[in-house]
């Protein structure tokens, strides 16, 4: 709604409010929310708009942007914001209008603030999951209902009245659609829904949405497996049930095929790298909860440390994030990190390549912030292997 729109009915409101005593007409009435407090005398009025001048002047445009928490500041505002002289000879005009005509006006005003009325959130996903149960929507209506969606289920309270709303059943049933594009969104609103939180976590597992998900991080069309593996992602990290599931479902198959596969899309490769270090986070900082033993796995652990031979930076420095933390569990074995997926070598070869990286000046303070995580690792590691010659001696 424009600017000028919302001053033009903030004056109105002002004007009226000021003349509907002086001419008898009844200002006590509703609209949607819209109460018609008696008015003030005129004279008040503008003696309150004088005094607010210089205080709602400081606050400049940015007042009116954000918003009003009730119908009273945006008067207060309207009537601050406005000349005092033009408002009095508003309201003169206004007083020379029979009833029926000020009626008419302030009918006028209440059309006008039915106009404005904008839905709530809720009623706005409900709309959305309503056209989504409709099986004659068009392919683009379908995908614009899932955009919306998408951009509703951020804020966690939101995403929480998902389920409340039928919501959830309905997402759930797209990832099943033909079209990849629709399949992605879903598996993208999931995601972003279930992102840290609990409750919704809880509620798309136990829909068994997690399964249909792991297959979609197979496809073939990139976005849609990447958006798929988002969704695994966020079901299954600070989750107990999600994880249990997740290698219920061979999860850590999955991810060896993915790290595995220099064809797959480099995102991918980098989103999957940075699950197995945050699920390894997340085993070392409880210590009372029993390490997964998929971790251990050293088909997996010589799968990401051969990530470090990649000569995408990035792609480097995350590998180099989940070595560290998956050293860091106490279940590993830093005999097999050292014979089995030759980490001391990996480590080596990677700081000869990292220095000749240093002559791009361009590139080189992310360079050395490699090289430093680089070091903290080996260190890590040299660490453990101690621990292990301490131990047989």
């Amino acid at each position: 709604m424009g600017r000028t729109l919302w001053l033009l009915l903030l004056f109105w409101l002002a004007v009226v409010i000021m003349t509907g005593k002086a001419d008898g007409i009844n200002n006590n009435f509703t609209s949607g929310g819209l109460f018609w407090s008696t008015a003030k005398e005129e004279g008040d009025l503008l003696h309150k708009a004088e005094a607010q001048d210089d205080s709602t002047t400081s606050a400049g445009d940015g007042d009116f942007d954000g918003g009003f928490s009730s119908l009273d500041g945006m008067l207060q505002w309207a009537i601050g914001h406005s000349d005092p002289v033009k408002l009095k000879e508003r309201a003169e005009d206004f007083q020379r209008l029979s009833p029926s005509e000020l009626n008419q006006r302030q009918m006028d005003v209440k059309e006008l603030m039915e106009k404005l009325k904008t839905p709530s959130d809720a009623q706005l996903m409900k709309i959305a999951i309503d056209d989504l149960k409709n099986s004659s929507l068009s392919l683009e209506d379908r995908y614009r209902a899932l955009q919306e969606l998408l951009a509703l289920v951020e804020p966690i309270d939101n995403a929480n009245d998902l389920n409340k709303l039928g919501g959830l059943l309905v997402v759930m049933e797209e990832l099943s659609n033909p079209d990849p594009d629709i399949r992605t969104i879903a598996a993208w609103i999931l995601g972003k829904a279930s992102q840290n939180n609990p409750v919704v976590q809880e509620q798309v597992l136990e829909l068994g949405a997690l399964a249909k998900l792991m297959k979609m991080v197979k496809s073939s069309f990139a976005e849609e497996a990447i958006k798929a593996l988002y969704a695994v992602s966020a079901l299954i990290r600070n989750s107990l049930v999600g994880q249990e599931l997740f290698y219920a479902e061979t999860g850590s198959v999955m991810l060896q095929d993915i790290l595995r596969n220099a064809s797959i899309d480099i995102r991918l490769r980098m989103r999957v790298v940075s699950l197995v270090g945050d699920l390894a986070e997340s085993q070392s900082e409880d210590i009372g909860k029993a390490e997964m033993p998929s971790l251990r796995d050293r088909i997996l652990l010589k799968s990401v440390v051969d990530l470090t031979a990649s000569t995408d930076l990035d792609l480097q420095e995350k590998a180099l994030v989940a070595i560290k933390n998956l050293l860091q569990l106490k279940t590993t074995e830093a005999l097999v990190f050292k014979n089995f997926c030759a980490l001391d070598d990996a480590l080596d070869k990677m700081r000869k390549f990292l220095h000749d990286l240093m002559a791009d000046e361009s590139r080189r303070d992310y360079v050395m912030d490699v090289e430093n995580l680089r070091s903290e690792v080996e260190f890590i590691f040299h660490e453990k292997l101690e621990e292990v010659q301490c131990h047989s001696t």
